[in-house]
C-alpha cells in the first residue's frame, strides 16, 4: 500500500525529489501498545542525515513546510495499538532536532523545538493517535549529526 500511494505521489506531485524522505523503505521497528508506552520507552539514534526537507514539497498538519535534514528511509517505523490513549513523539539530543512523522494515513507531522524539557529538541503529540503505521525521522536543522534518542509515551 506504502509503495502505492508513493507511485501516486511521483505522478501527482511532478516536483517531489526522489532523494526525499521515502515511505516505502524501512526503519527500525518498534511494535507497541498504548498501554505498553504508558511507561516511556527510549530509543537512541543518530539525529540528521542529507535530505533537505525545504526542497520536498512535504505539506504537513502542523507548522507548513518543514525545514531541516533527514535521512531517506525513517530512522523508525512504529505499529501501534493504541486504544484511545494520546501518543507522544518526543527527542533528546545533543544538537538541534527536528522530528518528521508520517502516519498510517499519509499524514505528515514536523516540528522542531516543542519539547518543553528541552528547548533545542522535538515534541509531536498525537491526542486522538490512531492504530497503524507511524514512520519517524528524527533529523537536525543544521546538516550536522548527532546522538539523540527518540522518547515514546502514551497519557
Amino acid at each position: 500500500m506504502k509503495k502505492l500511494l508513493l507511485i501516486v505521489a511521483f505522478i501527482l506531485l511532478p516536483g517531489v525529489a526522489l532523494a526525499c524522505p521515502q515511505v516505502a523503505l524501512n526503519g527500525a521497528q518498534i511494535r507497541a501498545s498504548g498501554q505498553a508506552l504508558y511507561n516511556p520507552q527510549a530509543y537512541p539514534v543518530v539525529a540528521g542525515g542529507t535530505e533537505d526537507l525545504s526542497n520536498c514539497n512535504i505539506r504537513n498538519l502542523t507548522d507548513g513546510v518543514p525545514e531541516g535534514f533527514v535521512a531517506q528511509a525513517p530512522d523508525f517505523e512504529l505499529t501501534y495499538q493504541g486504544n484511545g490513549y494520546a501518543l507522544e513523539f518526543r527527542v533528546e539530543s545533543e544538537c538541534d532536532t527536528v522530528l518528521l512523522i508520517n502516519t498510517g494515513a499519509a499524514n505528515w507531522y514536523w516540528d522542531d523545538d516543542d519539547n518543553l524539557e528541552s528547548p533545542l529538541d522535538s515534541r509531536i503529540r498525537l491526542t486522538r493517535a490512531s492504530n497503524g503505521v507511524y514512520d519517524i525521522w528524527i533529523g537536525t536543522i543544521g546538516q550536522d549529526n548527532c546522538n539523540a534518542r527518540l522518547i515514546l509515551e502514551t497519557f
